[in-house]
């Protein structure tokens, strides 16, 4: 069975070339899933869902675009 690699919120900010505050504000705001785990609660995010993540925010550019192309 292949697990979800999980990714850190440095890695994340890494990823996004963002701030680890950045990366924090994202899962704070639900944008972003992640889970809590060990004594200290630290976050995790899954490959899956960081893929998840960059394509929703490609289609919202294209949906932006499309909609500006409009008016």
């Amino acid at each position: 069975m292949d697990l979800p690699r999980f990714l850190t919120l440095s890695d994340v900010a890494d990823v996004l070339n963002v701030s680890a505050h950045q990366a924090y504000t994202l899962v704070r705001s639900g944008d972003l899933a992640a889970i809590r785990v060990g004594g200290r609660g630290e976050w995790r995010i899954s490959e899956a869902d960081l893929a998840d993540f960059i394509a929703r925010q490609y289609a919202e550019v294209r949906r932006d675009r499309v909609r500006d192309a409009v008016h």
